[in-house]
């Protein structure tokens, strides 16, 4: 599953810098997440980094972008060809 960032988000930027796949961005009011790029760092760290920084927790789990395990480190893959995941 995706993550998305909620309407509480304060603009800080600092999850932006710490996904290790590009998939946040800077949107009109709030930063964004794009679904086909988060793989809940799957194959980089062992928990999604942006949940981690975020100071008002709105980096949460998608649930319209389910997806599993394998799905998700199969993004990965695509996403930083050549390279071996960190963690699977």
């Amino acid at each position: 599953m995706a993550y998305k960032i909620t309407d509480d988000c304060i603009s800080c930027g600092a999850c932006e810098p710490s996904c290790p796949n590009a998939a946040i961005s800077e949107g009109k009011t709030i930063y964004d997440i794009a679904p086909e790029k988060c793989t809940e760092c799957v194959g980089s760290h062992a928990t999604p980094k942006c949940a981690e920084v975020c100071p008002v927790d709105c980096c949460v789990p998608d649930p319209d972008h389910r997806e599993s395990r394998e799905t998700l480190l199969a993004r990965w893959k695509t996403l930083h060809p050549g390279e071996t995941p960190k963690v699977t």
